[in-house]
């Protein structure tokens, strides 16, 4: 929201922007859209991006670069879902990981059969998983997850403080 000046209750510059983003399509979502009761396929168990997904990620990475807004964010937080950290890291994080024994990837290649390559933390504003920010918590398998010890492998720095074990 633009405010003008004097008409907010506090200075703008002692204010944060939150912006809101989906996870990209993941692959319980194309079965699912044809048929709810889909959802219930134990295949579908901490569903990964698709390539249509992936390609989302990629556009809103691209347009958050050309625009600028990279340079604006201070934190990301992510729900502890495969879907929502491959999202989160592959808008947010930092270009071409080397491998650097001073550098944590925010996500190793492959990560969630995603055929991608690592994932640089270098220049990318802190990634923090957050177990409230989950959507569901129910029946379906593609609303469980993983265990954290298991995410803390495939996204080394993202952050799973606020994640339940």
């Amino acid at each position: 929201m633009d405010c003008v000046a004097g008409s907010s209750l506090f200075p703008l510059h002692r204010c944060k922007t939150i912006h809101l983003v989906r996870h990209a399509q993941g692959i319980h979502n194309v079965e699912g859209d044809k048929n709810y009761n889909a959802y219930i396929n134990p295949d579908y168990f901490d569903a990964h991006l698709t390539p249509l997904g992936w390609q989302q990620v990629d556009n809103l990475r691209k347009h958050v670069r050309d625009s600028g807004l990279i340079n604006t964010i201070d934190l990301v937080i992510a729900s502890p879902m495969m879907r929502t950290l491959q999202t989160a890291v592959g808008v947010f994080g930092g270009e071409g990981y080397t491998d650097k024994t001073d550098v944590l990837p925010l996500m190793v290649a492959n990560a969630g059969n995603s055929y991608r390559a690592a994932i640089s933390s270098l220049n990318s504003p802190p990634v923090v998983a957050v177990e409230l920010c989950r959507e569901h918590l129910g029946v379906h398998p593609c609303d469980r997850r993983r265990s954290v010890s298991e995410y803390q492998f495939l996204f080394p720095a993202v952050d799973f403080s606020l994640a339940s074990a």
